[in-house]
């Protein structure tokens, strides 16, 4: 496996010569190539007109359905283009058909918008909603999963590289168990894409959602579902418009057939073009070479961080990725990642609420996450580390 020429991914990242960027969990710096298409874009919409920049430009916006199908292992059909992730997992969610006493089971990891939209169809359409134990390592118990199934399972849900730690959920093992028991499985895509090669038909998801602007690199405000054929028919979204289906008659429609049902007519076509180029940049360099660099930087800021007296790493699971979680003794996470940016050095906090079942269990209120990417650097790594608060230690530090 060729490695990552960081030194050209980095003269073609324009920010890493003005910031250590270490929240790729968040948004990761855009490439040159991602802002250049956005911009002529653009340029061409001030030019000509929305329209007709859409128009001449309709080639370039339908390569991001096949750099998007490539990345994943899908077809071109079988993606949907949304303006995020939020909004291609919740018109997945909400298209299922729920019955009473339908139960949906899902991991303690689970991230708060999730969670949320579970509680609501519980209380809207009495459904249960019951988390699957973790295993010794921290990720979902397969195990405990298929003890667990039964005929009224509608759903498995499960992201993949939770918010707030680095560990990996084993998804391919959740997707067997979930064709064993006959259960749409929808795969929160979130944090692992463009981090970690994925291959839908390795996993077995029915669905998958994902960002453009983690790991992926792509502008904000894109996003991206991907819809197996074989459940697709059995799906009619929440919303739909003249894209999503026609208008047949006076009393009738008909949705599309593609994946594209889950889209709406009006798009920012500058931004998916970016994630397009996004997705393309990240198959040129290798989604397997991505994912050993952004792993090894993971464990070494680890390493680095265990040795700092006074923090405390609180990353879970057997595999672990690019996400690092910690606190320092004494210091509120908000201080620490305020420290951190005054030096110069970009995380991002996660909270309780993000996460409730699973920092509830953990006695945690918030945690300062670092998430490297391929285009840092270990001297980076040193930055945060050299840039730490000192621990609070003694009554007030308790």
């Amino acid at each position: 496996m060729a490695g990552i020429d960081v030194e050209r991914v980095r003269r073609e990242t324009a920010g890493v010569g003005r910031v250590v960027h270490l929240d790729n969990a968040g948004a990761a710096l855009q490439p040159r190539a991602v802002v250049d298409a956005v911009v002529e874009h653009l340029r061409l919409e001030e030019e000509v007109g929305g329209y007709e920049a859409a128009r001449r430009q309709a080639g370039r916006i339908e390569r991001t359905y096949d750099a998007l199908a490539g990345l994943i292992g899908a077809g071109r059909d079988d993606i949907a283009l949304v303006e995020n992730a939020t909004r291609a997992w919740d018109m997945a969610f909400y298209a299922l058909p729920w019955a009473p006493g339908d139960r949906i089971l899902t991991a303690r990891a689970e991230y708060a918008s999730n969670a949320i939209a579970f509680l609501q169809t519980a209380r809207r359409h009495g459904v249960s909603v019951e988390t699957v134990p973790d295993d010794a390592d921290g990720q979902l118990d397969v195990d405990a999963l298929r003890a667990m199934v039964d005929e009224r399972v509608r759903l498995i849900a499960v992201t993949h590289v939770p918010t707030q730690g680095g560990l990996v959920n084993p998804a391919a093992e959740i997707g067997r168990a979930a064709r064993e028991a006959g259960a749409v499985y929808l795969l929160d895509a979130c944090q692992s894409v463009g981090q970690l090669p994925l291959d839908v038909g390795r996993i077995g998801c029915d669905l998958l959602t994902a960002p453009g602007r983690k790991f992926l690199r792509g502008p904000r405000g894109t996003g991206f579902l991907y819809c197996s054929p074989r459940i697709r028919a059995r799906l009619e979204p929440p919303f739909l418009d003249l894209h999503a289906a026609t208008w047949t008659s006076a009393d009738s429609y008909r949705v599309r057939a593609d994946a594209r049902r889950f889209e709406s007519w009006e798009a920012n076509h500058a931004a998916r073009i970016g994630l397009g180029v996004a997705a393309e940049y990240a198959l040129a360099l290798g989604p397997d070479a991505i994912a050993e660099r952004a792993t090894r930087l993971g464990a070494a800021l680890r390493e680095r961080l265990r040795a700092r007296p006074g923090v405390r790493v609180h990353d879970r699971g057997a595999r672990r990725c690019a996400l690092v979680t910690f606190t320092v003794e004494g210091r509120d996470s908000q201080d620490v990642a305020g420290a951190l940016r005054a030096a110069g050095v970009n995380v991002s906090v996660s909270l309780a609420e993000y996460a409730r079942w699973d920092f509830d269990a953990r006695s945690l209120a918030s945690v300062v996450r670092a998430s490297p990417h391929y285009y840092n650097t270990e001297a980076e790594l040193d930055r945060l580390v050299e840039a730490l608060p000192a621990p609070v230690v003694g009554p007030t530090g308790a």
